[in-house]
C-alpha cells in the first residue's frame, strides 16, 4: 500500500510541477500579447506598463510558488518535531513579493507616468494564465475519462 501512496504521490507532484511550469510561462506569453495589443491599440506606454504589470506578476507567482514550497518541506521534513521552525528568509520571501509589488508600481506610476490600468492589466496576467490552465484541464479531465 505504501508503494502505491508513494506512486500517486510522485505523479501528483510532477502533475502539479507541469501545471505549474505552463502557469509561468502562460503569464510571460499573455503579458507579451497584452502588451503588443495594447501599444498598437493605445500607445507605446500603454504597452510598456502592461509589459510590467505582467513581469512583475510573473515574478509575484513565481515567488509564491518558492515560499509555499519551501513551506510544504519544510512541515514535512518537520512532521515528527513538537514545534516547526521557520527560516526567517521564507518570511521574507513570501511577504517581499508584496513589498516588491508596492514599490515597483509606485515606481512607475510615478516616475514613467504609465496609465494605471495598463499596469493594472499587466498584474492580471497570472490570473488570466491560472484560469486558462484550469480551463486546459478541464478539457484534458474531460478528453482522458472519455478514453477510459
Amino acid at each position: 500500500m505504501d508503494g502505491m501512496r508513494n506512486t500517486s504521490e510522485t505523479s501528483d507532484e510532477a502533475f502539479y510541477a507541469a501545471a505549474e511550469r505552463r502557469i509561468e510561462y502562460l503569464t510571460i506569453g499573455i503579458g507579451a500579447a497584452g502588451a503588443v495589443g495594447a501599444a498598437i491599440g493605445w500607445g507605446i506606454r500603454a504597452g510598456i506598463g502592461v509589459a510590467i504589470g505582467a513581469l512583475l506578476s510573473w515574478i509575484n507567482f513565481r515567488w509564491m510558488k518558492q515560499g509555499i514550497g519551501a513551506l510544504a518541506r519544510l512541515s514535512t521534513a518537520q512532521r515528527e518535531a513538537e514545534k516547526i521552525r521557520i527560516p526567517k528568509w521564507a518570511y521574507m520571501k513570501f511577504l517581499g513579493r508584496y513589498v516588491l509589488l508596492i514599490i515597483a508600481a509606485y515606481v512607475i506610476l510615478r516616475g514613467f507616468r504609465s496609465t494605471a490600468a495598463s499596469l493594472l492589466a499587466g498584474l492580471f496576467a497570472a490570473v488570466a494564465a491560472v484560469l486558462v490552465e484550469s480551463i486546459g484541464q478541464l478539457f484534458r479531465r474531460t478528453a482522458s475519462g472519455a478514453n477510459s
